[in-house]
């Protein structure tokens, strides 16, 4: 039994790292920063044996459990058996090893190659999303998130997309931008995490094309739902509905709308709004109930247009990664210089 386990486990071994390095010189060129290897027995002591006690986040393909090493809490990363999910997973151990020098990441510590499909390792941000903030339960959302709160993860959030589409010379796609992808600590600091579904647009070509659409319906754009085609403008697209989620604190495609004989897609319900003089139906009640503060009703407009500017359904029309995250950094500063305003 001993015998055969240990032959399960080198195969396992030999299989996951030849996949690594065929997917670091595809994507890295080789090149990438350092990968620790953990082994399967250190990461079942971490998690006691994966106690569903120490799930943190369920998703449709993989786990997320709290663990400790060496005394230090970690995030332990367990992917569903199957060959997509085995695909996603080096996906995401090798770009999550690219972005480790960006803040804004949540940070890859290592990974076990000795499970059919490897389990990653990744620092300990907690174990609440942006989603649960805003959808979860009422545990979940006993600290509202407030406008400063929000304008500050929108600004951050970009300057990661920004990141991701001009630090290197491959731009990189996301496909995945979602609030449940969004880990935030005690003090609302935001980190993206899961590069499963993420890509690199090839050298000399503008554009992807892949016959299997991935990603969360209302996050879409639409060319990419249409053609399969998809460069950094997909990304900006899912970013503008993305903000309007933070504007709102609604889903990104809501059917009980329809009853309303409203937009069930966010985009175009908050294009109706301002359309009808009446934004303040599309703004979060959270932020409602702060009260006004000067300029408040400027500041929620003008980060409502750059949001639909984004997620305009012509992908000529959104603007770069790179423009968003300057203006979202001049309404953040801006948002702070009035708050202190009212407080003087």
């Amino acid at each position: 039994m001993t015998t055969c386990w240990v032959t399960k486990k080198n195969n396992a071994f030999i299989r996951n790292g030849s996949k690594l390095l065929e997917k670091l010189v595809e994507i890295c060129d080789g090149k990438c920063n350092s990968i620790r290897r953990f082994s399967a027995t250190e990461l079942k002591k971490a998690t006691n044996n994966y106690d569903p006690r120490k799930l943190l986040i369920k998703h449709d393909y993989y786990k997320l459990y709290k663990g400790f090493l060496q005394g230090r809490p970690v995030s332990v990363k367990k992917f569903r058996n199957g060959d997509r999910e085995y695909e996603y997973c080096f996906n995401d151990i090798v770009y999550s090893s690219k972005m480790s020098v960006q803040k804004r990441f949540v940070k890859l510590l290592g990974c076990c190659l000795e499970t059919q499909i490897p389990i990653l390792v990744f620092e300990y941000v907690g174990n609440r999303t942006l989603g649960g903030c805003l959808w979860g339960s009422e545990e979940a959302r006993r600290r509202p998130l407030l406008w400063i709160a929000r304008s500050k993860i929108a600004m951050d959030m970009a300057n990661a997309f920004a990141f991701l589409h001009a630090a290197f010379a491959r731009p990189i796609v996301s496909r995945n931008i979602n609030p449940y992808k969004i880990l935030l600590d005690d003090n609302h600091e935001a980190k993206l995490s899961d590069f499963s579904y993420a890509i690199s647009i090839p050298e000399g070509e503008s554009h992807v094309m892949r016959s299997l659409v991935v990603g969360t319906v209302g996050l879409i754009a639409p060319e990419y739902l249409a053609t399969g085609n998809f460069n950094e403008k997909q990304d900006v697209y899912s970013f503008g509905v993305f903000l309007l989620v933070l504007l709102s604190g609604q889903m990104m495609l809501d059917l009980s709308r329809l009853a309303k004989e409203e937009d069930v897609l966010l985009p175009d319900h908050v294009k109706k709004c301002i359309e009808d003089d009446r934004l303040n139906r599309a703004i979060d009640s959270t932020i409602i109930a702060e009260g006004d503060w000067p300029g408040k009703e400027q500041q929620l407009q003008a980060f409502a247009e750059l949001a639909l500017r984004c997620s305009s359904e012509v992908a000529e029309d959104r603007p770069s990664m790179i423009d968003v995250s300057k203006e979202l950094r001049k309404m953040h500063r801006s948002a702070i210089s009035c708050r202190q305003q009212q407080g003087s």
